[in-house]
């Protein structure tokens, strides 16, 4: 029977990264051999992720990785990425579904693969077979021998790992997406992204059990969305890359509605300058996930503000590597 990630670990794994801080070791893939754990979310059903989702004053602090958390030697949207990350930090992945030509769904952000792989082309004018010979590059450009994962291969392996947040690129139609959501099962831990209230709405339409990360960045996006007929207990809010009020973010709470703030961007690179406690300060705001560049460092800093108790430790569960 799996361990669940009790009080006593939550305490452990913070003291393991106060000791990381103060020994000076890197927090990237320099020290991911030694890491000897997986940081593992499980949650078993879709009326758990409702409440897992729901936000209580006990509720955990995260990160959510952006493009799946690439670091040098780890690409973005690869799965040997994710495991980069879940090697340090419980975390939300957020990835990029794009359509091959023989409509495969792959992960890849831009219309072209010419960024992040040794090849060149648009996605949707390739086949499966061309993109799977692909080899996928870091952001430093250096050439790794990892392959674009499908859609398919992502959600079979996310099972009980982790939490997805789906963003569906504007060739994918969002039935493809449902549909596999479906067959995996993967409702409890695949949410769908989502741009707009028309889209979010098709979404909920095609599929009632799917939690959606919304975008409500002011009263305005708030009441639209409060007259959408979403209901309140599917929303994940994304509040944009600029900081809310605090006042913004407790309207939220009272709604029990988690915030997303993406820090990606200017954010991160004022933590990089100004220091890592501005991820915590974002936290002391009202945010309660982080949507970043730098998940294994925001992660890091905002542990600090764990709760002493909550009812949400049972969905965390730490693993050794050879479990």
């Amino acid at each position: 029977m799996k361990k669940r990630f009790r009080m006593n670990l939550i305490k452990a794994a913070v003291i393991g990264f106060l000791l990381s801080a103060c020994t000076g070791k890197s927090s990237t893939n320099e020290n991911h051999a030694e890491a000897s754990s997986r940081f593992y979310i499980e949650i078993g059903n879709f009326e758990e992720a409702k409440l897992f989702y729901s936000w209580t004053t006990d509720r955990i602090p995260m990160v959510s990785a952006h493009r799946g958390g690439p670091y040098p030697g780890f690409p973005e949207n690869a799965i040997e990425t994710f495991e980069n990350v879940i090697s340090h930090t419980p975390a939300i992945l957020e990835f990029d579904v794009a359509l091959t030509k023989d409509s495969v769904m792959v992960l890849m952000h831009d219309n072209t693969v010419d960024r992040t792989t040794n090849g060149s082309g648009k996605v949707i004018d390739m086949t499966f077979e061309e993109i799977r010979n692909l080899r996928l590059k870091d952001n430093d450009g250096n050439l790794t021998d990892f392959i674009i994962p499908t859609l398919d291969e992502v959600l079979a392996w996310g099972k009980g790992k982790v939490l997805f947040t789906v963003d569906i690129k504007r060739e994918v139609p969002f039935e493809l997406v449902v549909d596999a959501i479906k067959s995996h099962q993967a409702e409890p831990y695949a949410a769908v992204i989502t741009y707009s209230v028309e889209a979010a709405k098709k979404v909920h339409a095609l599929h009632a059990d799917l939690m959606l990360s919304v975008t409500i960045r002011n009263e305005g996006e708030l009441e639209r969305f409060e007259n959408s007929g979403i209901p309140v207990d599917r929303w994940i809010a994304f509040t944009g890359t600029s900081e809310r009020p605090k006042a913004f973010n407790e309207t939220l709470h009272e709604r029990g509605v988690f915030t997303i703030l993406g820090v990606l961007g200017n954010l991160d690179r004022s933590a990089i300058s100004r220091g890592d406690h501005i991820y915590t300060e974002f936290v002391e705001n009202g945010v309660d996930i982080l949507a970043t560049d730098r998940p294994i460092e925001a992660s890091e800093a905002i542990k600090f503000l764990f709760p002493e108790e909550s009812s949400k430790f049972k969905y965390f569960d730490e693993r050794k590597k050879h479990d």
